[in-house]
């Protein structure tokens, strides 16, 4: 599922752990909204920073929220009352990380400016300031009997730090780059960590010692989340999802999503949640956890040459200690907690009392507001049940795995479960993850910009057609005379878009832009680069000067306008990107000009130049005209290209 998110682009995501299914989103416009994952309407918007949101956490019971600002500013809202609650300022940078107390009343906070606070929400105070990072603090986890704070940050390192005495406990050192998550085993005296070096390290700490080390070649890891029986860790990359077993260690399954740099994970009924952010719009997406392998499969990935495979341990028993957590939740603070100075607490002020008297809370959607907070307040009450997401259908062994939007089915019996299909795990096939793709290729109505093997081409076509069945092997000569059908052709095609290239090269060094935009036989260069007849050439050329807002001029637009329109229409992404980027450049720089031009009274007298001028802005403002169509036609697209769409529509707001 896919919501715009904010009216601006989009700065930080969380996930409410309690049912994993509340979504928090900061913005640059510096508010809060509160959403739910399986409804398109915000819920309620949060007001009071003055800076843009970097940070955001909701408490375990999804009462309250905290969200950290750019200024380092940090309020704290009810979400029940919707007011805010507490404006905690004392950090003097961003606040890149926040974290609730698993059982107090109790934040934690870490900020650019490597200093972690510990804040009493309660007493409007700092409790105490932990230092010893020597860069940003990115991740903050408090332990499951909240006894110890977790913290990763660009240095490199991971730090354990005991509250009741104040100090560190521990440094943990391994990483050979920025440690962006870490996150607490839920039963054991264990911690994992994933860093921008593209490994989870796992931690012992009871030894303080690393248990073992998974390294892949994908990309940096953004985020883990162990499974609640604590039997396995889910890894979020970018565009997959990783199941990782710690001793011995081992991947047992990836699963293939297209979240892009996921922000977030939670994990409800039986199904893990991802979401990701691009400029102003939030995705969401579903796993079924119940197809995918955990310790009791055979593993996916690589193990440890050097370990020989050992047998996982079995639920419910533990190599190490447990946590020991108190027998009711605790709502006073506890006493043994270390106090700074006086001087360090912070008292309310009249200042203070008016920053939340500016704060807001705008119920955006009154039905749901009330059918998710209100009904909390009452002494005793039914808990709603709290709905899957819809199951994606089975598919056919050896179909590809992806993740599933929410938003992709619409059966309401697929809700429910459905205990007469009983499966036995195929160590060899597994059923799909999600909703599958077509077994017959065919060709996209959009070529994306990356891919790892030609649109419509497969390898086979190079080959002779086997027509006895026992023949397995070909002579070398008809198989290469079979590979090189087409290789004269493809080296005509290059040739021949070289030779364009250096034409257009040649002209533009010898003289400026605009006249490189030079004269070659007749025509300057971006005319002859149109004269071509070849899109390729214009997008080549359109890519160079994209680089530098500088070089556009009028002239240059009223020869680019028509290319650029045929470019958003084109089937190649990379064509559609290059026509949205230069779009957006001639809007901000140009539309403001030709609008003040066309709507300014005319001259007294001759002006030649006045006259061309006014000329080629009505030229460009026509132009424009007939592009705008095509945009609003495909504002209505998902993803990154209807976010382009949809960002150049308000900028062309002006033309109706």
């Amino acid at each position: 599922e896919e919501i715009m998110a904010h009216s601006s682009n989009v700065s930080s995501v969380v996930l409410g752990k309690g049912s994993g299914r509340m979504l928090a989103t900061g913005g640059d416009d510096c508010r809060v909204n509160i959403w739910s994952v399986s409804k398109p309407n915000c819920i309620m918007s949060l007001t009071g920073h003055t800076t843009p949101i970097e940070s955001l956490q909701v408490n375990p019971n999804e009462k309250l929220i905290v969200a950290g600002s750019r200024s380092g500013s940090i309020r704290v809202w009810d979400l029940e009352a919707a007011k805010v609650l507490r404006t905690l300022p004392g950090h003097k940078a961003n606040i890149c990380s926040l974290h609730f107390h698993p059982f107090g009343s109790f934040v934690v906070s870490g900020s650019l400016d490597t200093n972690i606070k510990l804040w009493d929400i309660r007493r409007k105070g700092c409790i105490f300031t932990f230092k010893g990072h020597t860069e940003a603090v990115r991740c903050l986890r408090f332990s499951p009997d909240g006894r110890w704070v977790a913290s990763a940050a660009d240095d490199h390192t991971v730090k354990l730090w005991d509250l009741a005495a104040g100090k560190l406990m521990f440094e943990f050192t391994g990483h050979t780059g920025p440690v962006n998550v870490v996150e607490f085993h839920p039963n054991e005296y264990l911690l994992a960590s994933g860093s921008s070096d593209r490994t989870v390290r796992f931690w012992d700490l009871e030894k303080f010692q690393v248990v073992s080390c998974i390294e892949e070649e994908a990309t940096p890891v953004r985020c883990v989340l162990f499974s609640p029986d604590g039997c396995c860790l889910y890894s979020g990359f970018q565009d997959s999802l990783r199941v990782y077993g710690w001793e011995p260690e081992r991947c047992f399954d990836v699963v293939l999503v297209n979240w892009g740099k996921v922000a977030d994970l939670s994990i409800s009924n039986n199904q893990l949640i991802g979401v990701s952010f691009a400029q102003s719009t939030v995705s969401s997406f579903v796993v079924d956890l119940s197809r995918v392998p955990k310790s009791d499969s055979v593993p996916h990935g690589l193990i440890r040459d050097d370990q020989p495979l050992v047998p996982p341990t079995p639920t419910g028993s533990s190599l190490r200690r447990i946590y020991d957590r108190p027998s009711t939740s605790c709502s006073k603070p506890q006493s043994r907690v270390k106090h700074n100075s006086e001087s360090e607490r912070h008292s309310p002020s009249s200042e203070d009392d008016r920053d939340e008297k500016e704060s807001k809370a705008e119920i955006q959607n009154q039905e749901d507001y009330k059918e998710i907070f209100q009904p909390k307040n009452a002494i005793c009450r039914t808990p709603p049940r709290n709905e899957p997401f819809p199951a994606p259908p089975e598919d056919e062994p050896g179909t590809a795995k992806e993740a599933v939007k929410p938003s992709q089915a619409v059966d309401v019996q697929t809700l429910l479960p459905k205990p007469e299909l009983v499966r036995t795990p195929d160590p060899v096939q597994r059923p799909p993850i999600a909703s599958s793709t077509s077994l017959a290729r065919t060709e996209p109505s959009v070529i994306p910009a990356a891919r790892n093997e030609p649109i419509g081409l497969k390898a086979s076509d190079f080959l002779p057609a086997v027509r006895n069945q026992s023949q397995t092997e070909l002579v070398d000569e008809e198989a290469m005379s079979q590979i090189r059908k087409g290789h004269e052709t493809m080296c005509v095609v290059l040739t021949s878009r070289h030779k364009n290239l250096d034409a257009v090269r040649a002209v533009w060094s010898t003289s400026d832009i605009k006249a490189s935009v030079g004269r070659h036989l007749g025509l300057n260069s971006l005319d002859s680069a149109v004269a071509i007849n070849d899109l390729s050439v214009v997008v080549d050329l359109l890519n160079i000067v994209n680089q530098k807002a500088s070089l556009w001029k009028l002239d240059l637009c009223t020869i680019v306008l028509p290319q650029i329109e045929k470019l958003l229409q084109s089937k190649y992404e990379s064509y559609v990107q290059t026509g949205c980027t230069s779009l957006k450049l001639i809007l901000q720089r140009f539309l403001p000009l030709i609008t003040d031009i066309l709507a300014a009274p005319p001259s007294v007298g001759v002006d030649i130049s006045r006259e061309e001028r006014l000329h080629k802005c009505k030229l460009c403002y026509k132009q424009l005209k007939n592009i705008s169509n095509v945009v609003k036609n495909k504002s209505g697209l998902s993803g990154r290209h209807g976010s382009a769409f949809r960002e150049l529509l308000l900028l062309m707001a002006v033309l109706d």
